[in-house]
């Protein structure tokens, strides 16, 4: 999209994430934002029109209720949101609009009604968004801190934790997947991190990688962790995988590890400025054919690898740019993870996942989390 492109978003920053990318201003309603000749403008209601006056990253911001009022004297009737942007379009002399491909229907059929000509543009909607600035970056890496001090914690327990009966216990009680991922989000809000769905899938469950786990965790399976919290305040995620047993793992779950491991590090060896996502996919999968782990439908089940390499880490947790079947040029300042994995119902699940940045040479590894398989 070009930059001198007239755009217009009706939504909740909440929500919203290109909403917010381009006004810093968080609400939980709908409000109107519009990039007219180079002046980035809000509509706000009285609810909120002071505090995007004071904190909004934007050039002007107009009162709802005074275009309200004048579409009133001038119609006897109740606005819409879009009668209101029209009546703001009018006063700048614009007809033509980009608006994103999640636009509401209704706002399109209205603003067609009236004559204006939409284009859709497809995400990423800001492509700017993509290239993290010195400040995402260190948003990121702070939330990537928490999910480390959090996986400590629960690297502390399993270490202090005895096995009976071929299940994990803990201070007299057997140590469960809700009981972990409490002690992750607990900490993590601790840290002013809010997560959701983090994944502690221990044996056959760890083998869906969406699968968040239930249930007690037994002694010498593999388990998958997987936490993705946002920062309360930069809003910003952090995204990490390690993969755990408690004991000694068996010489086929130490392989399948050390596989997954050795494909992770060349995986992020080849990041790079001007690399090839989709290529980087396609060397892991080979690397894993190569291994003898294939991949593809077993007994009426996927098995083997089948979900991307990776894929960009921001205001979102999925983001531009992808690492996989489908993936996309990389460029210095994408923070992007990676984090391939194999599953088999057989032995269990291996996901091995950092979040590195895109650099000229190479990239900056983000996480300094250790990799370890076996916890005594």
């Amino acid at each position: 999209m070009p930059a001198d492109s007239d755009v217009l978003l009706i939504a909740a920053s909440e929500t919203d994430s290109n909403l917010y990318y381009a006004t810093r201003f968080p609400a939980p309603d709908s409000f109107i934002f519009l990039r007219v000749k180079g002046e980035k403008i809000l509509v706000m209601s009285d609810l909120e029109v002071d505090r995007a006056r004071a904190t909004a990253t934007v050039d002007t911001v107009l009162s709802y209720t005074e275009y309200e009022a004048r579409f009133k004297r001038r119609e006897a009737a109740h606005p819409t949101a879009v009668d209101v942007v029209d009546l703001v379009l009018k006063e700048r002399g614009v007809t033509h609009l980009v608006v994103p491909e999640n636009f509401g229907f209704e706002h399109a059929r209205r603003l067609q009604a009236k004559g204006y000509e939409l284009s859709t543009k497809r995400e990423p909607f800001f492509e700017e968004r993509a290239i993290k600035t010195g400040a995402e970056v260190a948003a990121i890496e702070a939330a990537q801190r928490a999910v480390e001090s959090a996986v400590r914690r629960v690297l502390d327990l399993l270490g202090a934790a005895s096995v009976r009966d071929g299940l994990i216990v803990h201070e007299g009680e057997p140590v469960t997947s809700e009981r972990i991922k409490q002690l992750i989000n607990v900490s993590l809000m601790e840290q002013d991190c809010i997560s959701q769905h983090t994944i502690i899938a221990g044996g056959l469950q760890a083998c869906d990688p969406h699968n968040e786990g239930s249930g007690p965790l037994k002694a010498g399976e593999l388990i998958v962790m997987d936490i993705f919290p946002r920062n309360a305040t930069t809003r910003y995620f952090a995204d990490m995988s390690r993969t755990v047993l408690k004991g000694k793992a068996s010489p086929e779950k130490k392989r399948l590890y050390d596989t997954v491991l050795a494909a992770q590090e060349e995986a992020i060896g080849s990041v790079r400025d001007g690399a090839d996502g989709q290529k980087i996919h396609a060397r892991v999968l080979e690397r894993f054919e190569q291994a003898g782990y294939k991949t593809g439908l077993i007994d009426g089940r996927m098995q083997g690898f089948f979900h991307g390499t990776g894929h960009g880490v921001g205001i979102d947790i999925h983001e531009a740019p992808r690492i996989g079947k489908t993936g996309s040029p990389l460029a210095a300042g994408h923070v992007v993870t990676v984090e391939p994995g194999l599953y088999y119902p057989g032995i269990g699940g291996v996901r091995i996942e950092d979040m590195v940045l895109v650099e000229s040479g190479g990239c900056r590894n983000l996480t300094r989390f250790p990799k370890v398989l076996e916890i005594d």
